[in-house]
């Protein structure tokens, strides 16, 4: 049976920290960086009776609506376990919106009182922490039991839940789940739910390998008749492979395909994103839509015109060919330009078994090192709760902070002195010191020089 919910030390800290504190000692990280979350950014009330009903589904693309297919089909056959053992299975989508629900039908009927229920939404920006919202958070496998769950309200459960994310961009796709009531979750449970994601991504893998190759084949076949510098990019508007000038242009290798066609570039330009998706949502309206717009790149002060042109695989849309200079096709509508985002007051840090609120001004640089983003502060390193290099960029890009490399984010206002680097690039000194050095990469040197000023 797990601990009463209105007793234990982990019951006692989340009183604390719902009423302001900030340290609880006793609490696992992923649980405090997600009642950190739940409290400072999504203004979550711990008091919620059951979570919300969902919004409006968002746009699925076919892959997903496959993805949402296999995934319950695998949970039927998870619960037939988890039903003998007094648990339920749950899918969710990328929003936390459940889709389908099967297991114990006694438990089933306590659920509904929560809200466990299909059409309602567990995301943590709508319920709290919980197996399924922080899955979509975080990276890997996440358990929450009892008192952890932020909403007092769902205290006497316990869950278990692991993200289906895109192999391409890390993003996620949906999360399979398990929950019990008043009781423990059995050892197995973890390793069956592993077991299905880990199916489920490795069709994902093999079709977008597929689909990566196919863009390139595309790409070589458009580039022998092309005049204007050109790139092919996924539905993200990720680069799978650019020309010598594209790739200046946009600030990726060039000509040069990941072995593994699974691995893209992010070209950090926010309108052809927004042009890619566009693209996306015409195409399968019309699969000989062709469109044009007007963007800025990398290393120009004027917009660049570009033409978008579709690029399917068996009816299937896999991404577009981008041309740059040319203006093919039908003007795309002009882009509303997104509310900005609410810029943390603090970024969240861990060390050891404690949570570490920092405020900006005490971070120097932001590193990645494989699946780890580092934070270089005053304190020493310390391992950042942002789980990607990428999502720590975009929350911290209008507070001062700047991509200078692919590993590496800086904090402008702590530059103290910059070198000059081989083959163009820069080395920024720190304030930290001496040894504190940041490499610039020859195509972000430009960016640096102009925030610089210099």
């Amino acid at each position: 049976m797990a601990a009463g919910p209105g007793s234990g030390p982990v019951f006692a800290a989340w009183e604390r920290f719902v009423r302001g504190e900030d340290q609880v000692p006793g609490v696992r990280p992923v649980v405090a960086i997600s009642w950190h979350r739940c409290r400072e950014q999504y203004r979550v009330d711990p008091h919620l009776p059951a979570a919300p009903v969902a919004v409006a589904a968002g746009d699925h693309t076919l892959e997903h609506d496959a993805v949402f297919a296999e995934l319950g089909f695998r949970a039927a056959s998870v619960a037939h376990e988890m039903g003998n053992l007094g648990g339920v299975v749950t899918v969710t989508d990328a929003t936390g919106r459940i889709l389908g629900e099967w297991g114990d039908q006694a438990t089933l009927a306590r659920a509904t009182e929560a809200n466990l229920a299909p059409w309602f939404c567990w995301s943590e920006c709508a319920a709290g922490t919980n197996g399924m919202g922080t899955a979509l958070e975080a990276h890997g496998p996440v358990l929450i039991r009892g008192a952890e769950h932020w909403c007092q309200a769902f205290h006497n459960w316990v869950s278990a839940g692991i993200a289906v994310r895109d192999v391409v961009t890390g993003d996620p796709i949906a999360v399979l789940n398990v929950s019990c009531w008043r009781r423990q979750l059995p050892a197995s449970a973890g390793g069956r739910l592993a077991n299905v994601v880990a199916k489920t991504q490795r069709t994902l893998k093999r079709r977008a390998r597929d689909s990566g190759a196919e863009l390139v084949a595309a790409f070589t076949q458009a580039r022998a008749r092309a005049h204007e510098p050109l790139a092919a990019v996924d539905t993200a508007g990720k680069v799978v492979i650019a020309d010598d000038s594209a790739s200046v242009l946009m600030g990726v290798p060039a000509s040069t395909p990941a072995v593994d066609s699974t691995l893209r570039w992010n070209p950090r330009l926010p309108e052809l994103i927004g042009a890619a998706r566009y693209a996306s949502k015409q195409a399968a309206q019309d699969p000989g839509w062709v469109g044009s717009t007007q963007i800025f790149t990398h290393l120009a002060d004027e917009p660049t015109s570009i033409s978008i042109r579709p690029v399917f695989s068996s009816g299937h849309l896999i991404g577009n060919l981008v041309s740059f200079g040319a203006t093919d096709g039908a003007q795309l509508p002009p882009a509303h330009q997104p509310a900005p985002a609410r810029q943390p007051r603090r970024l969240v840090a861990t060390r050891a078994n404690r949570m570490v609120l920092l405020r900006l001004a005490e971070v120097s640089f932001a590193e990645s090192d494989g699946n780890d983003v580092w934070l270089c502060t005053g304190q020493g390193r310390l391992r950042a709760a942002t789980p990607s290099l990428d999502k720590l960029d975009d929350e911290l890009a209008d507070a001062g902070f700047l991509r200078v490399h692919r590993r590496y984010v800086v904090n402008l206002s702590r530059i103290r002195e910059i070198e000059r680097g081989p083959k163009g690039g820069l080395l920024l000194v720190m304030e930290d010191g001496p040894n504190e050095m940041v490499p610039v990469s020859r195509r972000n040197a430009p960016a640096v020089r102009r925030a610089l000023d210099i």
